[in-house]
């Protein structure tokens, strides 16, 4: 099964709600155009599985929509690759995980009470951008192995 991009949150500042869209710009070495981290040195773009949503409601007793975990990518399929250097094609954009995303105490709030306790080990992984490109929602996902980036140097490796 084809793992495709199935909802895009980007939030223009700290603690505003975060907005749906369609598409997004994403900018090598600075992240998604439009979002409160763009600029910022490594947190350019977060990214969760949808099942793992799913299995965290579940958890919950209460839904949980995309947009409420303040992720910016959502995937249809998991999991999320969390070891820092992995890369991850989204459409023409490629990404390398920077480290693991863990859920705030302000899921509670955004949420509901033990909100960030359902999405423990379930909050994806925080990426940086290396090629720029546009996301779009239905844009297929692709997990690099390490032998489909041999020799490709990391931006930080530099």
């Amino acid at each position: 099964m084809t793992t495709v991009v199935t909802s895009i949150h980007i939030a223009p500042g700290t603690r505003l709600p975060t907005k749906s869209v369609d598409h997004v710009e994403a900018e090598a070495g600075r992240g998604l155009v439009g979002d409160r981290y763009h600029g910022s040195r490594h947190r350019h773009v977060t990214v969760q599985a949808q099942p793992d949503l799913d299995a965290a409601a579940a958890d919950l007793g209460a839904p949980v929509p995309a947009g409420s975990t303040r992720r910016n990518v959502t995937i249809s399929a998991g999991p999320v690759p969390t070891r820092p250097g992995t890369r991850l094609r989204v459409g023409d954009t490629l990404l390398e995980v920077v480290r693991l995303a863990a859920p705030c105490r302000l899921m509670d709030d955004h949420i509901g009470p033990g909100a960030m306790r359902a999405l423990h080990a379930r909050g994806g992984a925080v990426f940086r951008i290396l090629e720029s490109g546009s996301i779009r929602v239905g844009d297929v996902v692709e997990v690099l192995e390490a032998a489909d980036t041999a020799g490709e140097p990391s931006p930080g490796s530099r």
